[in-house]
């Protein structure tokens, strides 16, 4: 009994790392200098450890952020974060891609802070065209504030999968063929900040931000790209079909990732747009498409 339950983990533990939420070789610690730079309040910015880890720092009379070097079109972005701890009502940690025109596209995980005790909301976002308005909400299953943890993106021709550990949590697939938009034309930058939203961040802007508090500090480390470079006039990826992302395993989840993600959706999720009929009384065209997963 002993040798099959090691044969079953083992498969298992197979399966997993064949998954598409890690590269084929495991992303390395990559440190900031050499995928990003500051963008805003280079002082409320604080390096560590060479470079290899920062942390951003939010007090009453700013935030600050910072923003890859190159924009890319489709790929695989990893960091890992620890949340602002404590009392952290009011705040917003971001972590998303967006391009740079006016009908931009943008990916976001956003994490909105809350008063000591209550647990962090991960509200993710994705914009098409200029159109967004397509939020989901979980709950994340341990304390974010007590640990790093892995929040990644894969964007190919596809789908856009958003990770938490490797774990999915949510999936938008190129659903060009129902009439709605997909980012695949648009490079687009990396970008991260700490900021203060209490006009809306927690309970919908009720609870505001204590600055008794401040400064409220988010760590990060292990600054992951592995994507197709671009000129933000580009519209195709040069290197399309070669690369690890671009490859049939990972145009699709497979059936463990399904599983987890309906694990999620059926635990944590708190808000899903798709179910929405205030604001959408008639289901969004790629929501059809999404209830089957």
């Amino acid at each position: 009994m002993a040798s099959y339950t090691w044969i079953r983990t083992l498969g298992l533990l197979l399966m997993v790392s064949a998954t598409m939420g890690a590269a084929p070789k495991k992303p390395v610690d990559v440190p900031f200098g050499r995928n990003y730079v500051p963008t805003w309040a280079f002082d409320h910015i604080k390096y560590f450890n060479g470079g290899s880890e920062i942390q951003l720092h939010l007090d009453k009379y700013t935030g600050t952020g910072f923003q890859s070097k190159g924009s890319y079109l489709f790929g695989h972005f990893s960091m890992q974060i620890k949340m602002v701890p404590g009392d952290s009502a009011g705040t917003v940690t971001a972590f998303y891609l967006s391009s740079q025109n006016s009908e931009h596209d943008e990916i976001d995980f956003e994490f909105l802070g809350n008063r000591t005790g209550q647990p962090y909301i991960l509200q993710t976002n994705v914009f098409t065209g200029g159109k967004g308005d397509r939020e989901q909400r979980i709950y994340l299953w341990f304390d974010p504030t007590k640990d790093y943890h892995s929040y990644s993106v894969l964007w190919n021709l596809y789908q856009i999968v958003f990770f938490v550990d490797d774990i999915p949590i949510r999936v938008f697939k190129n659903s060009k063929d129902l009439g709605v938009k997909f980012p695949f034309d648009q490079p687009m930058k990396i970008y991260s900040s700490l900021w203060n939203a209490d006009d809306w961040a927690t309970r919908g802007g009720l609870e505001k931000t204590d600055w008794s508090k401040a400064p409220f500090v988010a760590a990060y480390k292990s600054f992951h790209i592995d994507g197709c470079e671009a000129s933000v006039e580009a519209k195709f990826c040069a290197t399309q079909g070669k690369r690890w992302w671009d490859q049939n395993d990972y145009r699709d989840l497979d059936a463990f990732q399904y599983r987890r993600l309906r694990w999620v959706r059926s635990k944590y999720t708190i808000y899903n747009y798709c179910t929405d009929r205030t604001r959408y009384p008639t289901m969004p065209p790629e929501c059809r498409r999404d209830r089957d997963v």
